[in-house]
């Protein structure tokens, strides 16, 4: 049996990974500044997730939501407790799509509306609502355009009140920092317009924290920098280092009724313990403070750059913008110097999502190999 060929894939197969250096079958070791699209959040293989993990799997791995689940339980005391949203209510499922595809089932089900507000250069999922909110049509099937999304740019406050004034949506959803997208981010006050719109006409506030959640912005949840309050929060990629694991915090004031979410495989003891694992070293080595200081040591690092790279984005979740497309510069960097980066839809953007606990001297490494690159690229 063939894989069914959906990826282009680099010639390279990891084989062995420890914190932020990966190792391929071939013993070339390479610098991982892309974590799995922001997935390793503690660094692979972290001694204390690996034993929480054998040490769970020893007991139970997994049982339905038809139970009650200590694991569970712990879990959402600890997320509440460090995330500083302890008064919302959890719910788990397995990814960032699904995070996405209940939060706007769920903003239908509490409104009775059916109409979405998202933003240009989205990425919300792959899934079928979450998709009709990504805005990117080569990834929309037929099917999906059935779902009536509204697509705004950042900081167009007129078309905004204008189309809530209709009291047809829903809700708005917004990455507080973009990902796929290229590293935007709306300015405080737009997203304080949309929190007070939103509130006068009867929609939900869904902020996307899939990619800016656990610390990986400077703050626990990229909101957090704005000083709003969302009704519904859908966050995924750091929560479990790799293991899949996905949530929705939900708004004390919305009620939940048997039934109308669900899922099988999430929230499983397994996965809970992953996510509880990532929480515990997040607290106990302060990565998010760390995510914040490694922000400011990569904005002193780009001074020995050309004054027309800019850095976009906040704390670990970095873009560094060129004014060239950036395609050969990654493979340079990735062939020649060993370390792997990302791409954005905006394809000047170079993405850096590292582990939270990287330190400087990885850093270090990076600028020179890229000012090196960017010599080999000029001859």
């Amino acid at each position: 049996m063939k894989l069914f060929d959906v990826y282009p894939l680099y010639d390279i197969s990891p084989v062995v990974a420890k914190g932020s250096v990966i190792t391929d079958e071939k013993g070339q070791e390479y610098l991982d500044l892309y974590g799995g699209h922001a997935v390793i959040s503690i660094g692979h293989n972290h001694p204390h997730y690996s034993s929480a993990l054998k040490d769970q799997l020893d007991k139970i791995s997994f049982y339905s939501n038809a139970v009650q689940n200590p694991v569970q339980k712990a879990y959402a005391k600890k997320l509440g407790a460090i995330s500083g949203c302890d008064d919302y209510q959890l719910f788990l499922c397995n990814s960032g799509a699904e995070a996405n595809e209940n939060a706007i089932k769920l903003a239908s089900f509490i409104s009775g509306k059916s109409k979405l507000i998202a933003f240009r250069n989205s990425f919300h999922g792959r899934t079928s609502a979450a998709v009709a909110a990504t805005d990117n049509p080569a990834i929309q099937a037929p099917i999906n355009r059935g779902h009536e999304v509204l697509f705004l740019d950042f900081e167009d406050e007129k078309s905004l009140e204008t189309a809530l004034q209709t009291e047809a949506y829903c809700g708005v959803i917004i990455e507080s920092i973009q990902g796929v997208g290229g590293l935007d981010q709306p300015s405080t006050s737009f997203f304080k317009c949309i929190e007070r719109l939103c509130h006068k006409h009867g929609a939900l506030l869904i902020a996307d924290e899939v990619q800016t959640g656990f610390g990986r912005s400077g703050h626990f949840f990229g909101f957090q920098h704005h000083g709003v309050v969302p009704d519904l929060i859908p966050m995924a990629k750091g929560m479990g280092n790799g293991f899949p694991i996905g949530g929705l915090l939900v708004h004390p004031k919305y009620k939940g009724n048997h039934g109308q979410l669900g899922t099988t495989f999430g929230g499983n003891h397994l996965a809970c313990r992953a996510g509880l694992a990532v929480l515990e070293v997040i607290e106990t080595e302060g990565l998010v403070k760390k995510a914040a200081e490694m922000e400011t040591y990569v904005r002193s690092k780009m001074a020995s750059l050309p004054a027309d790279i800019r850095l976009k984005g906040r704390g670990l979740m970095l873009g560094l913008s060129f004014p060239f497309e950036v395609g050969n510069l990654r493979k340079e960097l990735l062939y020649s110097h060993h370390i792997f980066t990302g791409a954005a839809k905006d394809k000047k953007v170079l993405r850096i999502l590292p582990a939270l606990n990287i330190e400087k001297e990885h850093i270090d490494q990076f600028f020179e190999a890229l000012k090196e690159a960017l010599k080999t690229l000029k001859s």
